[in-house]
């Protein structure tokens, strides 16, 4: 009777071990089934086009790092010259060096210092002066959330870099850009944009800096930039689209994290990194949207359009603002020095004072007409 009682006993705990185990396993299986479909829904688009750009010439700013390297990386395989252009040309030549060990294809690499507007002329000036054609130009460098600094001519870093660095890069190169028609302009924004919008009364953060928000207006200057851009090139056979990357793990997010107090930044950094892991897009996918828009043959003829992963998407009502971008571009070659009768050399003329009377003026004028209606180096690696 105790042998029996014995064996049912033993039964009994190795059933209740293995429904344990099972009970275990299937929550193991739940838990990685959650986060696979986590991670294919975080993964966003994918650019499907086999594509080849033999013969064709490629620019992307800051592409040493992040989905610039990767987009980069992306049209060289593919076929295409491709230059770097990159603040720091020694992180350029690395960058370089490490497609070249993966792919074999070579890339050239070229110094680009979107926050200096001398280092963006002397960088077209040398593009124009040396190369014959130029067939995609990819708007992707920036900087974000970084403490209040100013650029080489004293503007908001953010806004220095993000958008006047590339509307006047772009100025100078559209005359070989529209000689290589059909030809693509794309503008790397994000969908920050929707809680940014344009301080006229203060572009340059001078009044109140806030890092968040000094981002979110340089965003919404790249769709504006690029709405405007469109406009004008209608009919030349250049395209111009703008993008939402996606939320990406990326060294972009770097101030952010400095932000952090040093005890915080310690305790939460590994939930953190959590988050990247399981919410955020790697370099390879964060970039598929901006290669998509660079090579997608159904995208021909496509343009002033934005883009989230590599699908066409509508934009909020102020970041289709069509007096605003006006008036952004305006204001962007007076800031730039690209209006007729400036100073060419890299700044305007005007003083920051002129230039806020000069918005002033413009404000003016818009209600007036709303009553009336009612040192470079270039190196192959």
């Amino acid at each position: 009777m105790a042998t029996a009682d014995g064996g049912a006993s033993f039964l009994t705990r190795v059933f209740d071990t293995a429904r344990g185990n099972y009970i275990a396993l299937a929550g193991v299986v739940s838990v990685g089934i959650g986060i696979a479909l986590l991670r294919q829904l975080v993964s966003g688009g994918v650019c499907r086009s086999n594509v080849r750009l033999k013969g064709k010439f490629a620019i992307v700013t800051g592409a040493n790092t992040g989905i610039g390297k990767e987009t980069a990386k992306d049209l060289a395989v593919r076929g295409a010259r491709v230059l770097l252009a990159c603040r720091d040309p020694l992180k350029g030549a690395a960058a370089a060096d490490d497609i070249f060990r993966t792919t074999g294809q070579r890339l050239m690499v070229k110094t680009l210092d979107l926050a200096n507007l001398d280092s963006v002329r002397q960088f077209a000036k040398d593009i124009n002066d040396e190369e014959p054609k130029l067939d995609i130009l990819v708007n992707n460098a920036g900087v974000m959330m970084c403490p209040k600094m100013l650029s080489k001519q004293g503007y908001e870093l953010q806004f220095a870099t993000n958008h006047l660095g590339h509307f006047l890069l772009t100025n100078l190169l559209l005359g070989l850009i529209q000689r290589s028609a059909p030809s693509r302009i794309i503008v790397v924004s994000s969908g920050i944009y929707k809680r940014g919008d344009i301080n006229f009364d203060d572009i340059n953060s001078e009044k109140e800096y806030n890092p968040y928000a000094a981002y979110a207006q340089s965003k919404v200057a790249n769709i504006l930039f690029s709405n405007e851009l469109a406009k004008k090139l209608k009919g030349t056979g250049v395209t111009v689209n703008s993008l939402h990357p996606g939320v990406i793990a990326s060294d972009l997010t770097r101030h952010v994290e400095d932000r952090v107090p040093g005890v915080l930044r310690f305790l939460i950094k590994p939930l953190y990194l959590l988050v990247q892991v399981l919410a955020f897009k790697t370099v390879q996918q964060g970039a598929q949207t901006s290669i998509c828009c660079a090579v997608a043959e159904e995208l021909e003829g496509v343009t002033g359009k934005y883009f989230s992963d590599c699908t066409q998407t509508k934009l909020l009502p102020h970041a289709t603002d069509e007096d605003a971008a006006r008036r952004l571009w305006r204001l962007s070659e007076e800031m730039t020095g690209l209006v007729t009768g400036a100073d060419n050399s890299g700044k305007s003329s005007k003083t920051k004072s002129d230039l806020v009377e000069s918005n002033s003026e413009d404000k003016k004028t818009e209600r007036q007409e709303t009553v009336t209606k009612s040192g470079s180096k270039q190196t192959t690696v």
